[in-house]
């Protein structure tokens, strides 16, 4: 991966194929590890749905390149890593204490943490019940959510044909995904989530239906990527991504004082359709999220969409090493 050089960190060429690939077994479940770069600073990714480590690629071989050591993870349930023994009762919090035990695992004692979606939830969790362990947070998609009742009072506010709605519902999506081989599955994900408007069917569609099957990719999302999501998903399934995180939203993960001391960079795309939820925007541009992370930086991207990371990911990379370089780990 490096050459014997004395500068080789600063002048290695990483690429997919550096990245290295394990399996390490926390609370009874064997977590798939994507790993790359071998600095002192250690950054975790954690991805959202229909998120795996491999929504971080682009990232990855960035903070390698500047100096980092990445880790990205497949979430229990998700992509190689394995289930819960009952896949229906995991929690966030099953989530958090997984990274927890990582870190143990690696003996990481302190990161920075980079959610994407639901995965900022845990990152959320884990910044304010374990500061000592969280050096900064860098979020993307969600500004700021913890499971519980406001997350409850959020989906009240949706219409009843949004998609987070009814994927909350047991057998709903289950039905629904099951039309279609899991590769049209996440192409019809993808095509629609990249979109700057809720995906919300009428009351005699199903989520899928939203999508024409001559819709085209995103240009940023190749074929090759499309099988690469599809592929680990076949292995998967959908049983825990269904749970976690729709199912498992309104379940209160405990913490009293959800306030996050250590430096936070929040990245939003204009044309993400996250700002379009009840509140969100209005939370998001007053001064209302600083009463929960008071040390916030935001950067808003003018064609950003749900999956900013993939997108424009030269601009991402830049934010997060910029980022990086500012606080100590």
């Amino acid at each position: 991966m490096a050459a014997s050089h004395p500068l080789a960190t600063s002048l290695s060429i990483f690429s997919m194929e550096d990245i290295q690939h394990s399996h390490v077994r926390v609370r009874g479940v064997k977590l798939h590890v994507a790993e790359i770069g071998n600095g002192p600073k250690v950054v975790v990714f954690l991805h959202g749905f229909p998120g795996i480590w491999y929504s971080w690629r682009h990232q990855m071989i960035a903070v390698a390149k500047a100096g980092y050591r990445a880790i990205a993870i497949d979430f229990r349930g998700y992509g190689l890593s394995d289930h819960s023994p009952e896949p229906e009762k995991t929690t966030f919090n099953d989530l958090a204490d997984d990274v927890v035990a990582l870190l143990d695992s690696l003996s990481i004692s302190k990161t920075v943490l980079v959610g994407k979606n639901f995965g900022v939830v845990p990152a959320h969790m884990l910044g304010a019940a374990c500061p000592e362990k969280v050096a900064g947070i860098i979020t993307m998609g969600i500004p700021f959510l913890l499971p519980g009742p406001s997350v409850l009072q959020i989906i009240k506010d949706l219409p009843k044909g949004f998609y987070g709605v009814r994927w909350k519902e047991p057998g709903r999506a289950e039905a629904d995904f099951g039309r279609f081989d899991v590769k049209t599955v996440m192409r019809k994900i993808f095509i629609l989530f990249s979109g700057s408007e809720m995906p919300v069917a009428d009351d005699d569609q199903e989520i899928m239906d939203l999508v024409d099957p001559s819709t085209p990719l995103p240009p940023w999302f190749s074929e090759e990527d499309l099988c690469v999501y599809a592929d680990l998903f076949e292995n998967s399934g959908f049983r825990t991504a269904l749970q976690v995180p729709y199912r498992a939203f309104g379940i209160d993960c405990g913490i009293i004082d959800p306030k996050i001391t250590s430096p936070v960079l929040l990245i939003l795309g204009e044309k993400d359709y996250v700002l379009k939820f009840p509140g969100i925007e209005d939370f998001i541009r007053s001064d209302q999220l600083k009463d929960f992370i008071p040390n916030v930086e935001m950067k808003f991207m003018a064609e950003g969409n749900h999956f900013v990371q993939e997108q424009l990911p030269e601009q991402v990379n830049q934010l997060i090493i910029n980022f990086l370089h500012k606080i100590s780990i």
